[in-house]
């Protein structure tokens, strides 16, 4: 069962529409309620009622390679263990608008996800991965994933985030396995 929803991005309006902010948009997609600074957590947060459960949503305010701190205070302070968690960021080795679930991994040089698996002291936790595309060249990337995608990739994105709905109830719930294999069969 999922306790915890961490939607990676920097803070800053500045990066509110990039690539790299794909987290924060599929939560604030999932919530449009009114998010909580939290300075002891360096985060907003917000409680999201899905089912039966309620389940805590984090958007770090840390930058990206820093975002593990602030899932690491939370985690810790609401006893939440890693495999009770889903982090939703961007991927760059999938074309815009494919997503997949899994469990566990490495970062795949991905900050946050770096950041995040040394503050938890694990890597035992579920991601939600949002396409967002490769640039041509592997020197463009930082420049790449801080930039604005274009109107066909804004689409994209929001089309997998909706194709994520169907079955959210169903990861967050823990049945898991069969959201995985619906939505990964999908992509």
């Amino acid at each position: 069962m999922i306790k915890l929803i961490v939607g990676l991005g920097n803070p800053g309006q500045e990066y509110e529409k990039t690539r790299h902010n794909a987290g924060f948009l599929f939560l604030d997609y999932l919530y449009s309620g009114s998010w909580l600074n939290e300075p002891r957590f360096n985060g907003q947060t917000a409680v999201l009622n899905i089912g039966n459960q309620q389940i805590r949503l984090l958007k770090p305010m840390n930058f990206m390679n820093r975002s593990g701190q602030s899932v690491g205070n939370v985690a810790r302070y609401y006893k939440i263990n890693p495999d009770e968690i889903l982090v939703v960021h961007d991927e760059l080795d999938f074309k815009a608008g494919m997503v997949k679930l899994k469990k566990g991994g490495g970062h795949a040089g991905h900050n946050g996800l770096r950041d995040i698996i040394a503050h938890l002291n694990s890597n035992d936790f579920y991601r939600l991965r949002i396409g967002i595309d490769r640039p041509n060249s592997s020197q463009q990337v930082a420049n790449y994933v801080l930039s604005v995608p274009n109107k066909f990739e804004v689409e994209s994105m929001f089309q997998a985030f909706n194709d994520v709905t169907p079955y959210f109830e169903q990861i967050v719930m823990g049945d898991i396995s069969k959201a995985m294999n619906g939505l990964n069969a999908k992509n």
